[in-house]
């Protein structure tokens, strides 16, 4: 297996990491939560003029056609800078439901939004009774002579508050299906709320919303190979994203243990703390061989990368844990604080451990495919 990078990767890597170093920061995010958006919308747009947006589509939808691994690249770096732009849910997880799942007249209704950043998307999942069983729904898609009737509620769904359109998963009766939702549609209402970590989400209600036959994405019963399909590329996105954040903690608390002085000397110093970071470098390196297999099996298109990618969510988890926990403990009480970029890659990290599945929810699922 090739664990190098292409030169048009390493130039991917070095634009966005150039990008992330020049504009963004502790102090952008400090004041982007304190907004209704929650994000910069000229920044999204800064994302698609830099072609960003448009990076994971085949080159037949007017994307650059890149693979998990370019996404990887790019997730890492906006995983580095704070950034709370919604690129997972809106070009990830809609995104891949959309060219792996849409049909042609779908892909060409909507994708071209996404690349061009008019459109907002959030997939809508999450029921209180499911737990992270995406096939346990109580919302339904009832069929009659017009297409579909939509009625349930979805909980936290993130980039729920501004998406223009929601994916969302719904029993019609023979299984699961997919559908597309617009959020002017008549009968969907939604709740503003605010996650641990800045992002901004909405709990979504459907209340008898029409569909037409052409919103219905997946037929029932091949709803949930393509979740799975598509949440394999978003965890490898999120993984990138977590090895971004906990390498600045990281490198944030070996800094801070060179200035921060205790008896007379730096706390670096101290073997036991030394102990302590070499542990935290050493479930950094954890996460980034586990997120490179990942990635390069999804590339492959190898039977395994499924379990690849369950194997690398458990270590999301466990090690964005231990490496933040750490971090905080090692800065003392200023680590918990709004000025310092600690705490906000401790919440960011928390959310991702949990996103579509917490640590033990992959590590069953690791078992499963293990079989």
């Amino acid at each position: 297996m090739d664990f190098s990078l292409t030169e048009e990767q390493m130039l991917l890597q070095d634009s966005v990491q150039k990008y992330v170093r020049d504009n963004c920061g502790v102090e952008r995010h400090r004041q982007l939560v304190k907004t209704q958006l929650g994000f910069d919308a000229d920044t999204w747009r800064q994302f698609a003029e830099l072609g960003w947006l448009c990076l994971p589509f085949a080159e037949s939808l007017g994307g650059f056609g890149g693979g998990a691994v370019d996404t990887m690249i790019l997730c890492e770096a906006l995983g580095k800078g704070v950034i709370r732009e919604p690129y997972l849910t809106t070009v990830v997880t809609c995104g891949g439901f959309l060219q792996l799942g849409g049909s042609s007249a779908q892909q060409d209704a909507y994708i071209e939004g996404i690349i061009d950043g008019r459109a907002q998307w959030a997939f809508a999942f999450a029921e209180i009774q499911g737990g992270y069983d995406m096939t346990r729904v109580l919302t339904t898609a009832t069929g009659d002579s017009d297409g579909f009737r939509l009625n349930g509620k979805k909980s936290a769904v993130l980039n729920g508050h501004c998406a223009d359109f929601f994916i969302v998963t719904a029993n019609t009766g023979e299984g699961l299906g997919l559908f597309v939702v617009s959020a002017e549609d008549a009968g969907v209402s939604r709740t503003p709320f605010t996650a641990v970590d800045g992002s901004r989400g909405a709990h979504v209600e459907f209340d008898n919303v029409l569909l037409g036959p052409d919103r219905v994405l997946v037929e029932s019963g091949q709803a949930a190979a393509l979740i799975d399909r598509v949440l394999a590329l978003s965890i490898v996105a999120m993984g990138a994203e977590a090895l971004g954040a906990m390498q600045v903690l990281l490198d944030q608390t070996v800094e801070y243990s060179k200035t921060r002085e205790q008896f007379g000397q730096p706390i670096g110093k101290f073997q036991a703390l030394q102990h302590r970071m070499a542990d935290m470098y050493l479930k950094v390196e954890e996460l980034r061989s586990l997120l490179l297999n990942a990635a390069i099996l999804l590339d492959e298109g190898s039977g395994e990368a499924l379990q690849a990618c369950a194997a690398m969510k458990v270590k999301l988890a466990e090690a964005g844990r231990q490496v933040s926990q750490e971090a905080l403990q090692l800065h003392g009480g200023i680590g918990m604080t709004d000025e310092l970029v600690v705490s906000h890659h401790f919440k960011r990290l928390l959310l991702l451990g949990m996103l579509y599945g917490d640590e033990e929810h992959y590590l069953q699922r690791y078992i499963s495919l293990s079989a």
